[in-house]
Parts: structure tokens; sequence; C-alpha cells
């Protein structure tokens, strides 16, 4: 199993529920997600980034599948233009 987390801060913050429906919107794309799970900042709570993305995939092919389906791509690129940063991580569990 893989776990894919990305993190990202926006440029303007009020733009994270717009972009947490751009990544739900991926939350089907190909057979091997066991897990797909967005969140965003909340006030009250402690955060230092606007919105995260916690995920799991049953091998590191069905995460590549994932990350070249064309609808992931299209909307990676409109998530482009919100972001200020990105940070990755992927790892075997």
């Amino acid at each position: 199993m893989i776990r894919h987390i990305v993190m990202w801060s926006l440029h303007n913050p009020a733009d994270a529920p717009r972009f947490k429906a751009l990544l739900d919107s991926c939350a089907n794309l190909v057979p091997g997600i066991v897990e797909f799970g967005v969140g965003i900042r909340e006030t009250g709570l402690d955060a230092n980034i606007d919105v995260v993305l916690v995920s799991s995939f049953t091998d590191s092919a069905q995460l590549d599948a994932y990350q070249s389906h064309p609808h992931h791509k299209e909307v990676g690129a409109q998530l482009g233009t919100l972001r200020a940063s990105r940070h990755v991580l992927d790892y075997a569990r």
C-alpha cells in the first residue's frame, strides 16, 4: 500500500473550499484508491497550511495511474493557479 499526502498553502485562503471541491472530484478516478480525504484549515484549530490530501493506493502502479489520469492533470492545472506552495510525501505502508 502507498500513502500519498499532499499539503498546499494558497495565495488566498478563502479559495480553500473551491480547492477542496476540485480535489474531491478526483476521489474515484482509479480502482486502486483505498482512502481519499481532503481537509481544509478550520478557525480555532492549529494549522500552517490551507489544504491537505491524505490518500492511499493499493500499489505504486495505481498511484501512477491516478497521477497520469487526464482529469487529475486538468484539476492539477486549475489548482496550480491557486496555490502558493505544495509539499508531497509518498511512502509505503
